[in-house]
């Protein structure tokens, strides 16, 4: 279910990647079939590619299982993928709860609001940039 071929079971934990340890971890969290699969900061290790595959992985996990996930995060941007439903904290307060689409549409919060627009977005149109040249 996890994406972890048989050959995995004669492996030392010192010869997996980052990747499937965190593969290993969600295997041993959803064994008991939780209704509930607590994600602290779940990619947050892993390089990009990885934590693509890791968040596909726990969307289709949620799908197939029926699985409720509580995804903690600072990265937004990989909340944005996963969250149906986003909790925005601030000192230990809830400052705004609102649907996914929603609160990153129009947040209502200050606070929300300047998490939001801290998202560092890559700048393709530099001066310098030009794309008719290799």
């Amino acid at each position: 279910m996890v994406e972890l071929n048989e050959e995995s079971l004669d492996r030392y934990p010192h010869q997996f990647s980052g990747g499937q340890k965190q593969r290993i971890g969600i295997a041993r969290a959803i064994a008991l079939k939780p209704a509930l699969l607590i994600c602290d900061e779940s990619v947050s290790a892993l390089d990009v590619c990885v934590q693509a595959q890791i968040l596909n992985l726990l969307k289709k996990l949620k799908k197939q299982l029926g699985l409720t996930c509580l995804f903690i995060s600072h990265d937004l941007s990989v909340v944005s993928f996963i969250a149906d439903r986003v909790c925005v904290m601030k000192d230990g307060s809830i400052c705004e709860l609102a649907p996914a689409d929603r609160l990153y549409a129009a947040p209502e919060h200050e606070y929300t609001k300047y998490l939001l627009a801290s998202i560092p977005r890559p700048e393709c149109h530099s001066p310098s940039y030009n794309p008719a040249k290799p």
